[in-house]
């Protein structure tokens, strides 16, 4: 990076191509809302195919500037079929948000209570899923000679919560994977690394949610965070957005945790 690059375009998105793996709902969709209006050329890959499909026309307007792919991202060939799809539109890939997982379905219950075959699709999608979708750009972003990966963990594989080990334990997943990668994709000029949420009031979490749970969670914010009031989606496409930009070209292998400075370390 030449030192006469102003500030600005640092951080300039415009342009860009950037996948959002479960990018229709929740938090996936606030993050393309902001990519776009950056300028970003956005891809919008979900299972759920009719949001994915809404949220891309309200993004595209009149342009050709958002895709909706639908992906399984737990199979390869969804996966690959949604690196095609993106390269076949725009001609390259810039940047992959893995943001799909398996959380809000998931009922609480004791660790020895939970099924097996729940446990495997939560892994299937939570750590395969990243893995499989990291693969699927990699010849694209190899072949520009630059590429950044942002894979989105869980402050909650610090804390250690308890009810969901199974999600939990995908999350601490995704940061090994992001370091362990950052080592074979920096020779690429390859960037990865990982964000970690607190829980957010996305709208699909809040669908789930009682008055008392968002009191509990609240209460303990005030009581042990930095910051006392309770995460939204937007406090988290500063970080993803800084990720995906020219400014953090010389990080890699790093998970930001992002949730009021309840957690550390």
């Amino acid at each position: 990076m030449s030192s006469a690059t102003s500030t600005p375009a640092l951080f300039d998105l415009s342009g860009k191509v950037i996948i959002v793996t479960g990018g229709a709902v929740g938090i996936g969709k606030v993050y393309c809302q902001h990519l776009r209006s950056a300028g970003a050329l956005v891809v919008v890959a979900d299972i759920k195919a009719d949001e994915a499909k809404a949220l891309a026309r309200e993004l595209a307007g009149n342009s050709d500037d958002a895709l909706a792919v639908t992906v399984d991202v737990a199979f390869e060939d969804q996966t690959l079929a949604m690196a095609e799809a993106a390269i076949g539109a725009y001609g390259r890939i810039d940047g992959l948000v893995n943001n799909a997982a398996l959380f809000t379905p998931l009922p609480r219950r004791p660790w020895h209570e939970v099924p097996l075959d729940e446990w495997d699709q939560v892994m299937a999608v939570n750590v395969r899923g990243i893995y499989l979708c990291c693969r699927a750009v990699y010849p694209q972003m190899k072949s520009q000679g630059k590429g950044k990966i942002v894979n989105i963990s869980s402050s909650t594989f610090r804390s250690g919560t308890g009810g969901f080990p199974h999600y939990v334990t995908s999350k601490g997943a995704v940061v090994g994977l992001t370091r362990a990668l950052s080592h074979e994709l920096g020779a690429e000029n390859i960037n990865i690394n990982a964000i970690s949420p607190g829980m957010t009031l996305s709208e699909t979490y809040k669908e789930i949610l009682t008055e008392d749970m968002i009191a509990d969670r609240l209460d303990r914010q005030q009581k042990h965070a930095s910051i006392k009031r309770l995460e939204v989606p937007e406090d988290l496409v500063g970080t993803m957005m800084f990720l995906l930009s020219d400014a953090s070209d010389f990080l890699s292998g790093q998970t930001i945790n992002v949730d009021g400075g309840l957690n550390f370390g």
